[in-house]
């Protein structure tokens, strides 16, 4: 059985002579660290990408909450006055409203 001979000193030094090696490398690492959109930008780009879809999706159901609530209080007399009477503790003239606030507990 023959066994692969690791990579010789004199190859290695040969490879780091080489011009074009060492201006790709040069090119790479520049790229990788230095540059204005390097590896670690690229990360935070991506992370506020995520966070700004989220919100989007978020506020986007959020709007078509709103929109539903709204078509149906448009819709439904009865809905309107339940919803001021809830929201904005509205009342007729002839009625009193009592407002009960549960009480908090201290630990």
């Amino acid at each position: 059985m023959k066994f692969k001979e690791p990579i010789s000193m004199k190859r290695l030094l040969n490879l780091l002579k080489n011009k074009f090696f060492l201006v790709t490398m040069a090119f790479l690492v520049w790229m990788i660290f230095f540059d204005k959109n390097d590896l670690f930008s690229q990360y935070e780009y991506r992370k506020q990408v995520n966070k700004l879809e989220k919100e989007r999706d978020f506020y986007k159901a959020q709007t078509d909450q709103v929109t539903k609530e709204l078509d149906e209080l448009s819709s439904n007399p009865q809905k309107l006055e339940k919803f001021a009477r809830e929201k904005y503790l509205m009342k007729k003239d002839n009625e009193d409203v009592f407002v009960i606030v549960p009480e908090k507990k201290d630990k």
